[in-house]
């Protein structure tokens, strides 16, 4: 008769795994962030202190592994989000996640783009996923600022969004889409000019 093998016995392999998991997102995301991602997955092994196996077994194609960074990406502006509408002011808790929104889509766009270029459906879904979730996260920060008396009852999520959006990929860079937000939601006009003497 053959007994079962006991819960135990199989708990490091899995915690083995977990960190196999986190050191390669951890690497792939450092190494994406400065060398794009067509960076040679070798590398990204390497920098996760594992063999080439390991990184195909839990991330069988790049795509696997630039969209699981990506969903981290995400994730973690969702949790700022949540953070954010707990420990800050309606207007500052929009803009300081919005800062960090125009910097993910100055930055991250092309990993977005490479994450689901093989299949229009999946980038459908894909995309459509990573929309609503963003989407939903600055409904919540708007909705307090308005509620506030911080914004413009009239702004819509969807306004914000576009805008910001649209500095980001219009931007120079990181600081330059920061810049254009600032802009943004300062606006043009700014102390009037002293007549001359």
């Amino acid at each position: 008769m053959t007994h079962p093998e006991p819960p135990t016995a199989k708990r490091p392999r899995r915690a083995d795994a977990a960190r196999n998991v986190q050191s390669l997102l951890s690497a792939a995301k450092e190494l994406f962030d400065a060398h794009g991602p067509d960076i040679a997955l070798d590398e990204v092994a390497r920098r996760a202190g594992v063999g080439n196996a390991t990184l195909y077994r839990h991330f069988p194609t790049r795509q696997d592994l630039i969209v699981a960074v990506y969903a981290g990406e995400v994730t973690a502006l969702r949790e700022q989000g949540a953070t954010l509408l707990e420990s800050e002011p309606a207007a500052e808790a929009l803009f300081t996640w919005l800062d960090s929104f125009v910097v993910h889509v100055a930055t991250k766009r092309a990993l977005a783009l490479a994450g689901t270029e093989s299949s229009n459906e999946r980038r459908t879904e894909l995309f459509d996923h990573w929309h609503r979730s963003m989407r939903s996260t600055a409904q919540k920060l708007l909705s307090r600022a308005q509620q506030a008396g911080a914004l413009d009852t009239g702004l819509t999520v969807d306004d914000v969004l576009a805008l910001t959006s649209a500095a980001a990929i219009a931007a120079t860079g990181a600081e330059h889409a920061r810049g254009l937000l600032r802009i943004m939601r300062h606006g043009f006009a700014g102390a009037p000019a002293r007549p001359a003497e």
